[in-house]
């Protein structure tokens, strides 16, 4: 492996700092951990800082592991600057496929609901209501919390199990952030097999070597697919797997990379 170089050493050291200040205060994933817009807890920071957060140690390891591994080898030959720009595109485009993702998904949950005719206010304060137990989110939890506000809305009485479970089902998403440095690492995945599409990879559970090029695309298929599907490779946090920040990180990483072959590439090295 590369020696680490400067840039990727710096975040590395920050994201430990942050995995091991969220760990002695868990109250600031409220501020650093990115929510869903509607949620109260959001702030537009959390774009930037959720990349630094991360679920549980093995997590920020197979994270860490792979920054260090990629990213040294292409600040090496960008440099610290071109580096860092790319890093965090390709963070804030995963941050913003996913946030687009949940967003379709949300409306979806909300359809349902329609009938009732919650106004902006009282739907606010439906999916913000605090119905988990520190592990799970719980369903007796969330009615004890809603039929208040239903009962102040005049709704309590025709709210139905469809809308009760569609209530439910948006509330998840618009609580569970997002975390992690994955999205990030995905850029760094394309980059890399841009820069060296014949280098050997190999994952510990697939010991054959195979070239980058065949590798990183086949590990987004992958990836791609079993979010469709609702499991995931890689990236697990301890609140949920942003699936489609993967692919969003990769999607920016990929264009940013072609962008650049088009216009600053030549015989020698990349500027």
């Amino acid at each position: 492996m590369m020696n680490m170089t400067p840039v990727v050493k710096q975040l590395l050291i920050i994201n430990i700092i942050f995995f091991i200040g969220s760990w002695m205060v868990p109250v600031s994933e409220q501020y650093f951990a990115l929510f869903f817009p509607e949620s109260d807890f959001f702030k537009l920071w959390q774009l930037l800082t959720h990349m630094f957060m991360h679920g549980n140690i093995m997590h920020i390891a197979f994270n860490m592991f792979a920054m260090v591994s990629f990213g040294s080898a292409l600040e090496h030959f960008w440099g610290g600057k071109k580096f860092i720009f790319f890093y965090i595109s390709c963070g804030l485009g995963a941050a913003l496929l996913q946030i687009g993702v949940n967003y379709l998904q949300f409306q979806n949950a909300l359809e349902p609901v329609q009938y009732l005719g919650l106004s902006d206010n009282t739907l606010h304060q439906i999916l913000n209501v605090n119905f988990s137990d520190g592990m799970n989110f719980r369903s007796d939890l969330f009615l004890d919390g809603i039929k208040p506000i239903l009962q102040d809305a005049g709704k309590l009485s025709t709210l139905n199990d469809e809308g009760f479970k569609a209530l439910f089902d948006a509330s998840v998403i618009n609580q569970v952030p997002m975390v992690g440095a994955s999205g990030a690492v995905y850029g760094l995945l394309v980059a890399f097999a841009f820069m060296f599409p014949n280098a050997e990879l190999a994952l510990m559970f697939i010991p054959i070597p195979i070239k980058a090029k065949y590798f990183v695309p086949g590990i987004l298929a992958i990836d791609l697919f079993l979010g469709f599907k609702g499991d995931s490779l890689f990236g697990s946090g301890g609140t949920g797997v942003a699936h489609f920040a993967h692919i969003g990180g990769a999607i920016v990483g990929y264009f940013m990379m072609w962008y650049w072959k088009k216009n600053q590439f030549n015989s020698n090295r990349w500027n």
